[in-house]
């Protein structure tokens, strides 16, 4: 049985607990925070229900796939005859630094050391280690446990075999590898993400629409057709002659409108004031926790109804 280290036991690592036990690997969980290591099992046997009963765990039960989960008392217990381990400590450069530093030290010599941040490059986090070469980023769509994207993105000196062994174990426990050639700042999805919020916080900074307007854009337009396909399968499917006829027919079009969308838009000025207002309107703060549950939710379902129609 494939054993996998948890190193930092929120909401995040406590996902990636359930989604590696529901492909059937044994689990160990640390947290350097007391309260958050007395959490974690609680989390992960409150995701495991929600996504049995949308039946996203193999055909398992809940307290099936909780039975291959634990919460270590030290990092040393953790990292004991692990395979691979997936840290999930804070996007801060320096504790990055100083854990990584312990996994390479006390993780079986062959163990796949993995990072889930989403905005460090893993260059600036290994390059001292003498283990560098299996050290990668698999970084995840919060949640893992219901998003199967994942990113998986070597250092210069990344081994290729740690990089594909990194992603078939992904596929193995449900997951969809997104296999990078190199590192980048933003990695893929944030980068694509980050190019639409700076349009979309442009249109309401020079007044063309709402922050709601955008939503409805986005959740009630683009985002069904990107449920099923992504950018470049919806433009080929857009003109009958696929993508190349829509890149002929369309590109004139999209070269215009990039001339205005060329220069960064502040995003804290007073654009922040009008969106931030829009949405304490519609979801005051206290309600939040409320709204992501339902959030949560809606999401299940749609990736029980997504996993059953996979083409």
């Amino acid at each position: 049985m494939t054993r996998i280290a948890i190193v930092g036991s929120g909401l995040i690592g406590s996902a990636w607990a359930v989604s590696f036990a529901r492909g059937g690997c044994e689990v160990s969980m640390f947290d350097t925070s007391r309260a958050v290591a007395a959490a974690a099992l609680s989390h992960v046997a409150r995701m495991a229900d929600q996504m049995a009963g949308a039946d996203l765990l193999f055909g398992e039960s809940a307290d099936t796939v909780c039975s291959r989960i634990n919460v270590a008392a030290t990092l040393d217990e953790a990292l004991s005859g692990a395979d691979h381990v997936q840290e999930n400590v804070p996007e801060d450069l320096e504790i990055k630094q100083a854990v990584w530093g312990e996994l390479d030290r006390l993780a079986p010599a062959t163990a796949v050391l993995a990072s889930s941040t989403s905005a460090l490059l893993p260059s600036k986090f290994t390059e001292a280690l003498s283990g560098r070469h299996r050290c990668v980023v698999a970084h995840p769509i919060n949640p893992p446990s219901l998003i199967p994207a994942v990113e998986v993105v070597p250092a210069p000196w990344t081994d290729p075999q740690v990089v594909e062994r990194t992603a078939l174990l992904m596929e193995r426990i449900g997951q969809t590898p997104i296999r990078m050639e190199r590192e980048i700042d933003g990695f893929l999805m944030n980068r694509l993400q980050g190019a639409l919020l700076q349009e979309a916080f442009r249109l309401v900074d020079q007044g063309i629409v709402g922050p709601e307007a955008v939503d409805i854009g986005i959740r009630d337009g683009l985002a069904p057709r990107w449920a099923v396909s992504g950018p470049f399968e919806t433009i080929d499917f857009n003109a009958p002659g696929g993508v190349r006829e829509y890149v002929n027919r369309y590109q004139g079009m999209f070269m215009t409108m990039a001339q205005h969308q060329k220069d960064p838009v502040d995003w804290s000025g007073p654009v922040l004031n009008r969106i931030e207002q829009q949405r304490r309107a519609t979801v005051p703060l206290a309600e939040l926790p409320r709204a992501q549950a339902r959030r949560d939710s809606r999401l299940t379902a749609l990736m029980q109804f997504l996993r059953g129609n996979r083409a």
